[in-house]
């Protein structure tokens, strides 16, 4: 593995921020939970009815626990708002929107002022910062540009660290591999799902990224597991970290891991972060797996009050070995919206992910396919093997059955194909079909 920049542990991007005492930053959030409540009730039509609604008001909040009695924002109030009736300010002091795919209705649109990008700029080079990237460090940046808010993210992030940015974008895998040779990147940014198939393709054609210049990787856009983090780094030669954010509340940046690598550093000077028992919506501890809830603090265009992220995740508030003070969020396992259900058991894409990257030779590229016989659910699992043909594949599919059993308490079928036979995505990866639903023909896919 190539080394990084050294230093991390003492070294930061702004250090009055990332290592505040812990009773100066909940003061600061409690000054920014009241600036903000009280933007979101004078600027925003929902806030102003469901704050109404339930009695409350800014006046309400003494400290911050008392955000716990104010209602959830949900998507589809969000959606509701379509397209500016969520903007707080005037529509002309917007400099930016971005908006979500839409793919189940219509899309949520998030505007910022040049206040807001500014900020989100800030958060995006604190977080390439935190996992290694240093001025000077050349970033190759396969999100997306457009609408979608990774691709602009990081580059005004990279930009404001003083990094050389390199826009590629998705798609044009080959030209990806020749570029990363070519321009000596030492940053590589992009779904993990996406950058694994880049690093197939890489091989295909004799180049061995590992004896490259790169050195520090930022994955983010979907859940990915440990093992999936092995083989991103013994791939590229990085040290390979979790960028997590979301459209409705910035977009990348919202939090990231340091060289520790146990928990994403959620930025507490700017989101409010809480779980929440998915069912119920009662607040649990540090510690305990629910729901990550978030509040923005210094948003102007679109504040957000207790937005229901649907990611399941804990949040851990032991000290840190790099010294920064802020709360860790542990990776996120899976979504509250993409659970399955199969015969009463809760399973999660991440969980079937984690079985199959235990297995030795086996890639993380899979399907996961639920249907309905004779009344009863079914879990099929197409998962990809380079040695479909080898004589022991029929034992390996036997093998992964069990320890599906095992670890996920329900029955599967497993079948293993060649890679070439699994769809390829340029984003985020489609993992579930959901045969079960009616008048649903294609992949049950995740805005």
């Amino acid at each position: 593995m190539n080394e990084i920049a050294p230093g991390l542990v003492g070294d930061f991007y702004d250090r009055g921020a990332e290592c505040m005492a812990r009773a100066d930053l909940r003061a600061l959030q409690l000054r920014r939970l009241r600036d903000a409540v009280t933007r979101a009730s004078a600027g925003v039509g929902h806030y102003r009815r469901s704050f109404g609604g339930a009695g409350l008001g800014v006046d309400d909040i003494d400290d911050l626990e008392d955000i716990q009695r104010f209602p959830f924002t949900l998507k589809d109030d969000l959606r509701e708002a379509y397209p500016f009736g969520w903007f707080a300010v005037d529509r002309t002091q917007v400099v930016r929107v971005h908006a979500s795919s839409g793919t189940t209705g219509k899309p949520t649109v998030v505007g910022s002022t040049r206040a807001d990008i500014d900020i989100w700029a800030g958060l995006m080079a604190r977080c390439m910062y935190t996992a290694g990237i240093r001025p000077g460090d050349i970033v190759h940046n396969t999100h997306g540009y457009g609408l979608f808010t990774g691709g602009l993210g990081v580059h005004y992030g990279a930009e404001r660290l003083g990094c050389t940015i390199v826009p590629m974008s998705g798609g044009q895998t080959r030209r990806q591999v020749s570029l990363l040779r070519d321009f000596g990147a030492t940053a590589i940014v992009g779904t993990p799902s996406y950058i694994v198939h880049l690093i197939e393709v890489a091989k295909a054609d004799n180049v061995d990224l590992e004896q490259g210049a790169l050195r520090c990787g930022m994955f983010g856009g979907e859940p990915w597991c440990e093992q999936m983090r092995a083989e991103l780094e013994t791939g590229l030669g990085v040290h390979a970290h979790d960028l997590y954010g979301l459209c409705e509340i910035m977009g990348p940046g919202v939090a990231c891991e340091c060289r520790v690598q146990d928990g994403l550093h959620g930025w507490e000077d700017h989101f409010l972060f809480e779980v929440i028992d998915p069912e119920s919506g009662d607040p649990l501890p540090p510690g305990r797996a629910g729901e990550l809830v978030i509040t923005t603090l210094t948003r102007e265009a679109m504040p957000i009050i207790r937005y229901r992220t649907g990611d399941i995740t804990r949040l851990l508030d032991e000290p840190c070995g790099c010294g920064r003070s802020h709360v860790r969020i542990q990776k996120v396992t899976g979504r509250s919206d993409d659970m399955l259900i199969i015969r009463g058991v809760n399973v999660y894409p991440s969980q079937i992910e984690s079985v199959l990257m235990s297995f030795e030779g086996m890639s993380p590229h899979y399907r996961i396919i639920v249907d309905r016989e004779s009344g009863l659910d079914t879990l099929t699992v197409e998962a990809a093997h380079p040695s479909r043909s080898a004589p022991n594949v029929d034992d390996l599919a036997s093998a992964l059955c069990d320890r599906f059993k095992a670890q996920l308490g329900v029955t599967c079928r497993v079948q293993l194909v060649a890679e070439s036979q699994l769809p390829r995505s340029k984003g985020k990866a489609q993992r579930v079909w959901d045969l079960r639903k009616k008048n649903q023909s294609g992949p049950c896919l995740e805005e």
